[in-house]
């Protein structure tokens, strides 16, 4: 069996998939998906993405502000509170991304921060966003202590320099469809050096939909083609693939209880 780390349920378009949630998720359980981790992006619509996988004992949930979402401060009572929800196994996704919005970078390192302090405060783990922003994020991480509640880099597509700094905090590097795509060479050899034992998959749909599946709206379902992928990359059974990476997602969100 396979989890999808990194998904978000509540935007797919499921009049472009011809189905319901119902459906999504089924076809993904018949594809060997047995949890899915729904990752929340703004505090205003958290309630309403709650509402929707409530009835989903396999789905589990963030609760955080993207760092793209991020136009005005954190309000960081807000986040502890929703946070705090047994129904949430994480903080984030949060981070930094100077590709796309450099111009925020104040709000961002801020909420950056507070995103650290209230993971540690709740004690579970951080799921983060980096693009382009390699330096700030490692440092808010260490100055800041998020080895404490440990973590994950979501979608990775940095420099394998950067993996070995977050996973030397005990963070887990998560990689998605990118790793399929024409131009992600330098992706590939990196994921070719990340240890079993830190390696997470993820779809992060409705983006990036992995290859054969390029130009559809990505679906948990399709985290299983991440994970042959990956394990011809490294030269595994996809069955050893399957077992590291399903073993270290239960390791990190411990409050997922495991069937």
């Amino acid at each position: 069996m396979i989890v999808d780390s990194h998904c978000h349920l509540d935007k797919l378009d499921f009049d472009k998939l011809d189905t319901d949630l119902d459906g999504v998720l089924q076809q993904a359980r018949e594809r060997d998906v047995e949890h899915f981790l729904c990752v929340n992006v703004t505090l205003d619509k958290f309630p309403q993405m709650l509402e929707t996988i409530a009835p989903y004992s396999d789905v589990s949930a963030s609760c955080g502000v993207h760092p793209l979402d991020q136009k005005d401060a954190l309000n960081i009572d807000q986040l502890r509170q929703l946070a705090a929800s047994d129904k949430v196994v994480a903080v984030g996704e949060t981070g930094l991304d100077y590709y796309y919005s450099a111009e925020t970078k104040p709000v961002q390192l801020e909420s950056f921060v507070g995103h650290i302090d209230v993971a540690n405060e709740l004690d579970k783990p951080l799921i983060i966003h980096t693009r382009d922003a390699r330096e700030d994020t490692i440092n808010l991480m260490r100055e800041h202590h998020a080895e404490r509640c440990g973590g994950v880099l979501h979608c990775f597509t940095e420099d394998y320099d950067m993996a070995k700094k977050a996973m030397d905090l005990g963070f887990y590097i998560s990689i998605s469809g990118i790793v399929t795509f024409r131009n992600a060479e330098q992706l590939r050899d990196v994921v070719k050096q990340i240890p079993l034992d830190r390696l997470l998959i993820e779809t992060d749909s409705p983006y990036l939909a992995p290859v054969p599946h390029r130009g559809k709206t990505n679906q948990p379902a399709y985290v299983q083609d991440v994970a042959y992928f990956i394990a011809e990359l490294k030269g595994i059974s996809y069955k050893e693939l399957a077992t590291a990476t399903t073993d270290n997602f239960y390791r990190l969100f411990n409050r997922i209880p495991r069937r």
